[in-house]
């Protein structure tokens, strides 16, 4: 018996060693690959069903499929451009602040080629994998402007967006940008995602203006259940979005989406009962707000927290998102139609901050990579520094690119358009139930 478990000692030993030589010398792995692949179809599927589908219950009827329009059209767009340019620009090269042309549309990518960040899976899986970011970061900016951006417009800001804004701060953080230089951490899209939809559709909403009665008339969403649909979609998309993010089917990827649930339910407890206790009622919209309030909290932190930490700042996203949405936003009197910075951008912007107060040397196996938990100070400092830098630069490039798409075509629709509704004036269609 002991010669027998002595020949399994070794096996395992031997099966372990060959692993890890194989990890180390970048080959490919089938079941981080198998993984990967799932995870890209989940971030996928969270922007189409999804999104289009938790935007769409939350407009009005005369508005729903336009709104849809535009996740479709993002993910039209911005995938070609992303395998064309955008991915090269973002993760290839070693400059400070934009990467090279060495992978325009896949040059160099061969079936066996791997990155450093990712050495057990092909590398056109990961850049797949970064697209379904790219898309879902563009389609989450229009949701602050719904029911009166031009179509037109918004594609025309889409192709200006992404590379002026999302392609830049993604090589920053992800890339081997200055930010990942600085020690910032961002495990699955805090600053690159979160931050850029939140402030660009914080800019969008004061740049075209306020929806026609806004404040004055009933906008209340048109089918609510719609939009329950979506935020499950969105909820079970986002394990592969933090999960995924661990680019490997590993202990970090259980950590990030263990610690993505615990904050969704926690943000929706947390909304739900301030809500109930301000109102008197606990409302649907309120339920999936926090949810999602509490999963865009997370995802800087997901990969580097224990579990617990998960639940703090799932609830400290449910407080904060709620606060603003319901209280601030009204006294600051800007028409953002979906919340999009309410919940979005404060959630990147707070959750990006706790990386450097929740993130912990025992999950990130990097006493650098800690935060005020292990008595680690300069984390949260360099934290600090990647959400100022990010933020002025969304701001600006925001600007620039709706600057440039209202020269190719008006921001806004006509108001007798807003009046009929985006469907019929702009895409000739219309729900007839």
């Amino acid at each position: 018996m002991s010669k027998l478990a002595t020949s399994l000692a070794g096996a395992m030993l031997f099966l372990c060693l060959g692993s890890a030589a194989r990890a180390a010398e970048g080959a490919i792995d089938a079941a981080d690959t198998g993984f990967m692949m799932v995870a890209t179809a989940l971030v996928l599927m969270m922007t189409l069903p999804g999104l289009a589908l938790f935007y769409a219950g939350m407009v009005r009827k005369k508005s729903l499929l336009a709104i849809m329009a535009q996740s479709v059209a993002a993910t039209a767009i911005v995938s070609i451009l992303w395998f064309g340019f955008g991915y090269s620009l973002a993760f290839s090269g070693d400059g400070a602040m934009i990467g090279d042309f060495a992978r325009l549309f896949g040059h160099g990518i061969a079936p066996t080629t791997t990155i450093a960040a990712a050495p057990t899976i092909p590398e056109l899986l990961f850049m797949a994998y970064q697209m379904t970011f790219a898309v879902i970061t563009c389609a989450l900016v229009g949701g602050a402007v719904a029911d009166r951006m031009n179509f037109a417009a918004f594609l025309v800001f889409c192709v200006v967006w992404l590379f002026l804004v999302y392609v830049p701060s993604a090589h920053w953080v992800w890339g081997g940008g200055f930010l990942a230089r600085l020690g910032a951490l961002d495990f699955a899209g805090g600053t690159v995602v979160h931050i850029n939809a939140g402030i660009a559709g914080l800019v969008a909403a004061i740049v075209v203006g306020k929806r026609m009665g806004y404040g004055r008339e009933n906008l209340a969403p048109y089918d609510l259940s719609m939009a329950v649909m979506g935020t499950g979609l969105l909820w079970v998309g986002w394990f592969g979005f933090n999960g995924g993010s661990a680019l490997a089917a590993s202990s970090r990827a259980v950590y990030a989406i263990v610690a993505t649930h615990l904050s969704a339910c926690a943000g929706a407890i947390a909304w739900t009962t301030l809500e109930w206790l301000h109102r008197g009622k606990p409302s649907v919209l309120g339920m999936i707000s926090g949810a999602i309030a509490g999963l865009g909290m997370i995802t800087p932190a997901s990969g580097y927290i224990e579990p617990w930490a998960g639940l703090v700042i799932g609830l400290v996203g449910g407080v904060a998102c709620y606060w603003f949405c319901t209280w601030l936003k009204v006294r600051l009197a800007y028409d953002d139609s979906l919340d999009v910075f309410g919940v979005h951008g404060v959630g990147g912007l707070i959750g990006t901050t706790l990386v450097g107060v929740f993130a912990t040397a025992s999950v990130t196996g990097d006493a650098a990579q800690a935060g005020l938990v292990d008595g680690n100070w300069k984390l949260l400092g360099f934290q600090l520094v990647a959400v100022g830098a990010v933020t002025a630069w969304c701001v600006v490039g925001t600007w620039v690119a709706l600057k440039v798409a209202g020269l190719i075509a008006p921001l806004r629709v006509a108001s007798d358009q807003e009046r009929e509704g985006l469907d019929l004036a702009l895409h000739g269609e219309t729900l007839h139930a």
